[in-house]
C-alpha cells in the first residue's frame, strides 16, 4: 500500500530523459505535501553525471546498469527488476518515466506490475513504423498503454491518442518540457556568461558552422555511412566551413565517425558536450544535421536550419512549421539539402514553437499533485 504522505518516484536513465524530466522534478518538490524521489538505472552513467550537475539534481537511487556492450534485453531487464525493488522500497503513489528509452520502458512495465499508476512524459508520439525509430515506436506505444496520467506535448500527438481509443480523462496536453530545460540552460548563460567551452569553439571557427549530432540505432551501418560520407563531402565543398560534431559515446558511431570524417580537415570530432555548451553551439549554428529527436524540438526556439536524416519522424510538427527538412539517407541527398540550406542562411528566433512555451513542467506537476492529492 501507498505510504501516507504521497510520493512520486521520478525514474531516468538517460541524458535526454534527464533533461526532460529535470524541470519536472524542481516543479514537483515546489509542492508541498509531496515527496519527490528520483531513480537513476544508469543507462548512460557518464552522460547523466554530467547532466544531472547541469541541473542541479540528485538521484537518491542508481541501479548502475551501464555494462560495456550490453544490449536492449539487459537494459530493459535491468530497469525492470531495479525499479520493481525500488518501488517495494519506496511505495509510491505514482511512478513517471518520459520518452521511449530502455529504462523507461523498463520502469513502467515495473509500475504496471505492481499495480502503481503511471505517467508518460512525452506521449502520443508516432511514425506507425514499429522499425523506426527502433525500438522506441514500440517503446512509446507500451507505455501509452499501460499509463494512467498521458502526458501529450503537442496537439498532434493528443489527437494520436484519442484516435487511438485512449479515455480523454488521462490524456493531458501539456507541451514539451524540452522547451522549459532549454529556458533553464539558457537564462543560465545570460546571467553568468556563455558557456566556455562552446564560447571557445566558437571563437575558433571564424567562418560558417554546422553542428551535426547523430546516434540513432536504426541508422548504424549503411545510414551512417549515408549521413557521415554526405558531411564530408559539404566539408570538402564548403572549406570555409567547421563542422562540430559531438560524437556520442556509443563504439559503433565512434568507429563510423572516425573511418568517414577523421581525415577530413575542417570537421571537429568532439566528446560530448555539457547541455548548456551544446544548447550554445545550436544557438550560433548556421545548420544542424541532426537525427536526434530533442535537437528537432529545440532548434526552432533558436531559428537554427535543421536537417532530418532520418527515415521517418515523429515530429512532423517541425517540418510542417518550416523549421525542418527531412533528407533522405543518401550521401548525396544530404549535400545537396545542406548546401541550399546553408545558402538561404538562419531564420529569426522565435519564442513561439510548435513543442511549447516554456510552461510543460508546471503543468504536469499540477496534474500529478491532483492525482496523488485526490
Amino acid at each position: 500500500m501507498p505510504c501516507e504522505t504521497p510520493r512520486i518516484l521520478v525514474v531516468f536513465g538517460t541524458r535526454p530523459e534527464i533533461i526532460k524530466l529535470a524541470p519536472v522534478v524542481a516543479a514537483l518538490r515546489q509542492k508541498p505535501g509531496i515527496e519527490t524521489v528520483v531513480c537513476s538505472t544508469g543507462q548512460q552513467r557518464e552522460l547523466a553525471a554530467q547532466t544531472l550537475a547541469v541541473f542541479d539534481l540528485t538521484a537518491d537511487f542508481d541501479l548502475q546498469l551501464m555494462r560495456e556492450r550490453q544490449d536492449l534485453h539487459d537494459i530493459v531487464a535491468g530497469a525492470l527488476c531495479g525499479t520493481r525493488d525500488i518501488i517495494a522500497q519506496v511505495r509510491p503513489s505514482f511512478v513517471l518515466v518520459q520518452g521511449d528509452t530502455g529504462s523507461a520502458v523498463g520502469a513502467g512495465l515495473a509500475a504496471y506490475y505492481s499495480r502503481i499508476p503511471l505517467g508518460h512524459v512525452e506521449a502520443g508520439l508516432r511514425t506507425n513504423d514499429m522499425f523506426n525509430p527502433f525500438p522506441e515506436e514500440a517503446n512509446r506505444r507500451l507505455l501509452d498503454e499501460v499509463s494512467s496520467l498521458l502526458f501529450a506535448p503537442t496537439p498532434r500527438a493528443r489527437d494520436v491518442l484519442l484516435r487511438e481509443g485512449v479515455a480523454a480523462e488521462r490524456v493531458h496536453l501539456t507541451g514539451n518540457t524540452v522547451v522549459d530545460a532549454l529556458m533553464m540552460a539558457r537564462q543560465g548563460w545570460e546571467q553568468r556568461g556563455a558557456p566556455a567551452t562552446a564560447a571557445g569553439l566558437l571563437a575558433s571557427c571564424p567562418g560558417k558552422k554546422l553542428l551535426l549530432t547523430c546516434h540513432r540505432r536504426e541508422n548504424f551501418g549503411d545510414g551512417l555511412a549515408a549521413i557521415f560520407d554526405g558531411v564530408a563531402d559539404i566539408a570538402r565543398r564548403y572549406p570555409d566551413l567547421t563542422v562540430l560534431f559531438p560524437v556520442h559515446p556509443n563504439p559503433t558511431v565512434r568507429d563510423a565517425a572516425q573511418a568517414h570524417l577523421g581525415g577530413v580537415a575542417n570537421v571537429r570530432l568532439l566528446g560530448q558536450l555539457p547541455y548548456p555548451d551544446f544548447l550554445y553551439l545550436l544557438s550560433h549554428a548556421d545548420l544542424v544535421i541532426s537525427d536526434s529527436g530533442g535537437v528537432q524540438e529545440e532548434a526552432p526556439s533558436f531559428g537554427t536550419p535543421l536537417m532530418v536524416v532520418r527515415r521517418q519522424t515523429e515530429r512532423m510538427e517541425g517540418v510542417e512549421g518550416g523549421f525542418a527538412t527531412i533528407a533522405r539517407l543518401e550521401a548525396e541527398d544530404i549535400s545537396r539539402h545542406a548546401l541550399e540550406l546553408l545558402a538561404q542562411g538562419r531564420r529569426p528566433p522565435t519564442v513561439t514553437t510548435p513543442y511549447g512555451d516554456g510552461h510543460a513542467a508546471q503543468r504536469i506537476a499540477d496534474l500529478l499533485t491532483q492525482a496523488v492529492s485526490g
